[in-house]
């Protein structure tokens, strides 16, 4: 059972790689996977009912679905070896459009040919999953043409062979329930894959922004821009990076970014905090934001300690000791997104500015806050009072260190 299982596996993997291109997007891949599977199965069916025509002593509409699957084949083949996909989407439209016409002319109309027109049908339907929507109507129209003028069109031959009402009415529940699957299969999978497609990208949107902003930008277009009176914002700065990409390659240097930045993001997951972006080796979190909390400058707090103790108590591969400067100021912030291309949820203001000043004036290995946070959480934390330092626009400004949580 297992050895059926990986066989029929090898083969659904052969049959999606039919045709497929690195560059391919995801929609596109799909699409010439579905194809690919699709013709496959109008090409066993083809076959089939060709031979059973044939038994029946109808070899010239058993010729007609026979050559079908022959040249539907072939296409399939050049398709794989030239990856032309338009030219093949195209063969396989008007194939499945007007050979089932020409065989319920040689059956002797609609209803001697068992409603076979029926397999038209596919052509706008694949039109719709396979090419732009926008052309879909035109194949659509191209099939009620058929379906009407095989209303009125006689049978090139005056008096074709008839099959038996038995038999006519097997083909019609055959042609009937085998388009009707064929059609149910195609697009459940191609649903539950657009369904998947979707779970990643809204996966990855929720990865880039808030889960709330997020939401507001799939389904409303407008300026999102909220002012929250109160929040605290966090800065983290690699010390002595510049020398240290200096002697690292690039790629080393990526991944003892990405190492540290990993471990900081699972530790603002674990705070039900804000990650707002990284900038270089600088790490710009913030609490309170979008989501209002009155423990915003607590819990940034604790969050910035145990990015520190993972810091020290890490071992790195990198050519210096790795060391970070954290900053924190707490006060009234303006976010929101700009751009409709590559945004990002960001954040402005004052308090901001100084956090960012918290972080480029501290040393490493602390954790440097303004007066602001410090009347916020001097209750629960030890702060040991570090003087003043001259802020940009803003003058002396009163700084203190944060030493740990105090032990009760």
């Amino acid at each position: 059972m297992n050895e059926i299982t990986g066989i029929l596996r090898k083969l659904i993997l052969f049959i999606v790689r039919i045709g497929a291109d690195r560059n391919d997007i995801e929609e596109v891949r799909l699409q010439k996977a579905l194809l690919v599977a699709g013709s496959l199965m109008f090409i066993v069916a083809g076959a089939s009912w060709g031979i059973l025509y044939v038994a029946l002593g109808e070899p010239v509409a058993g010729a007609i679905p026979i050559s079908y699957a022959i040249v539907s084949l072939l296409s399939i083949v050049v398709f794989g070896f030239t990856r032309r996909y338009r030219f093949f989407r195209f063969s396989q439209l008007i194939l499945i459009l007007f050979l089932p016409f020409i065989l319920m002319i040689a059956l002797g109309g609609f209803v001697n040919s068992s409603g076979v027109i029926l397999w038209s049908l596919l052509s706008p339907f694949g039109a719709l999953l396979f090419d732009e929507p926008r052309r879909a109507h035109l194949w659509l129209f191209a099939y009620l043409g058929l379906v009407i003028l095989s209303g009125f069109i006689q049978p090139p031959f005056p008096d074709p062979p008839p099959l038996s009402s038995s038999v006519i009415t097997f083909f019609f529940v055959m042609n009937i329930g085998v388009v009707s699957s064929i059609t149910i299969v195609l697009l459940g999978y191609f649903v539950r894959q657009r369904n998947i497609f979707q779970e990643k990208s809204e996966t990855l949107l929720y990865n880039i922004l808030p889960r709330e902003i997020a939401a507001i930008l799939r389904d409303d277009n407008r300026t999102i821009a909220d002012h929250f009176g109160e929040a605290s914002v966090l800065f983290a700065d690699m010390v002595d990076f510049t020398p240290m990409s200096a002697e690292m390659s690039p790629a080393a240097m990526v991944e003892l970014l990405n190492e540290i930045f990993t471990h900081f993001d699972d530790l603002v997951e674990k705070y039900d905090l804000e990650k707002i972006k990284t900038v270089g080796d600088c790490y710009m979190v913030a609490a309170g934001v979008p989501r209002p909390r009155a423990d915003h400058a607590q819990t940034i707090v604790k969050l910035a300690l145990d990015m520190l103790e993972y810091i020290s108590n890490h071992s790195f591969k990198a050519s210096r000791p790795v060391n970070f400067r954290i900053g924190i100021n707490t006060g009234p912030v303006l976010a929101g997104v700009i751009g409709r291309k590559k945004f990002i949820y960001d954040l402005w203001g004052d308090a901001v500015n100084i956090a960012s000043r918290m972080e480029s004036h501290g040393s490493g290995g602390t954790i440097q806050i303004t007066r602001d946070t410090y009347e916020r959480i001097n209750n629960e934390f030890d702060c040991e009072p570090r003087g003043s330092i001259q802020i940009k626009g803003k003058g002396e400004m009163d700084i203190w260190h944060v030493a740990g949580i105090k032990m009760n």
